[in-house]
C-alpha cells in the first residue's frame, strides 16, 4: 500500500501543504483526490461529490511546465480552454486580465524556451487558472528551480492564489516552503503514510506572504516541530 487511513479536510480558499518522507506517497495522494487514480478503499468528496479524472473542479499543476514549444506563450495558456471548448468572451477576458496583472503581456508571443524558469511557471498557473478550477493541487512545482528563482516563484504564485482566492494543496520534499505557503501542513508518516499530524500555521505579520513568512518569529518553532516529526522516518 501507498496510502493508508488518510483523513482530512480541507475548507474553501484554504492551502495546505503535505509534507513526509521520499516515496512515502504524496504524489500518489494528488493522483487520488483528482480522480486519475482510483481509491481502493474510502471516499474522496468534494462538497459531496467524488471526483472523475479531468473532472473540470480541479487544475493540477506539476513539476515540470509542460508547455508546448510549438505554441506561443499566449497560445499555451489557452490550449485547456481549446481542449474544453471553452474559448468563452469571459475567460478569454480574464486572461488578458492575468497576463496583466502577472507581468507576462509582453511576453505573450515569445516561445518557452525565451523565458526564465519562474516565468514559465507562471505561466503555466495561469494555463490552470484560466479554466477557473475549484481546488488547485501542486505537486512540488518549483522543484526544477535554483533557490533564488525558487523563492520568488513561490511567493509569486502564493501571492496569485490568495488574490484570487483558490483553495489548494501543495505537495513539497521543502519545510519552509510549507510553512511559508500554507495555512495548514499535514504531516505524512513513511509508507504506506497515514496522517502523522495535522500543524496550524499562525504568525504573527501584519500582511503574510510566503516571503514574509519566513521572517516570522514563529517560523523556526514550526521548522523545528515538523522536522522533529519527520526525522522518526528518516
Amino acid at each position: 500500500k501507498a496510502l493508508s487511513n488518510i483523513s482530512f479536510d480541507l475548507m474553501p480558499g484554504e492551502f495546505l501543504a503535505v509534507v513526509g518522507p521520499s516515496g512515502c506517497g504524496k504524489s500518489t495522494l494528488l493522483n487520488l483526490i483528482c480522480g486519475m487514480l482510483p481509491a481502493e478503499e474510502g471516499t474522496i468528496l468534494m462538497n459531496g461529490i467524488p471526483p472523475s479524472p479531468g473532472d473540470p473542479r480541479i487544475g493540477y499543476m506539476l513539476q515540470k511546465d509542460h508547455l508546448l514549444e510549438w505554441r506561443s506563450i499566449y497560445r499555451n495558456i489557452l490550449l485547456g480552454l481549446e481542449i474544453r471548448k471553452e474559448k468563452t468572451p469571459e475567460k478569454l477576458a480574464y486572461i488578458e486580465k492575468m497576463l496583466d496583472t502577472y507581468g507576462l503581456d509582453k511576453f505573450r508571443t515569445a516561445r518557452p524556451s525565451q523565458l526564465s524558469g519562474g516565468m514559465r511557471q507562471r505561466a503555466a498557473l495561469i494555463r490552470t487558472l484560466a479554466l477557473k478550477p475549484e481546488l488547485l493541487l501542486l505537486d512540488e512545482p518549483f522543484s526544477a528551480l535554483d533557490y533564488q528563482t525558487r523563492l520568488n516563484v513561490s511567493d509569486d504564485i502564493g501571492r496569485i492564489l490568495k488574490k484570487e482566492q483558490k483553495t489548494a494543496i501543495l505537495v513539497t520534499h521543502d519545510i519552509s516552503e510549507a510553512i511559508s505557503m500554507a495555512d495548514r501542513v499535514v504531516i505524512l508518516s513513511a509508507r504506506p503514510a497515514q496522517v502523522a499530524r495535522i500543524v496550524t500555521i499562525r504568525l504573527s505579520l501584519d500582511e503574510r506572504t510566503p516571503l514574509a513568512s519566513r521572517s516570522a518569529p514563529e517560523f523556526k518553532s514550526y521548522f523545528n516541530l515538523i522536522w522533529k516529526e519527520l526525522n522518526q522516518y528518516a
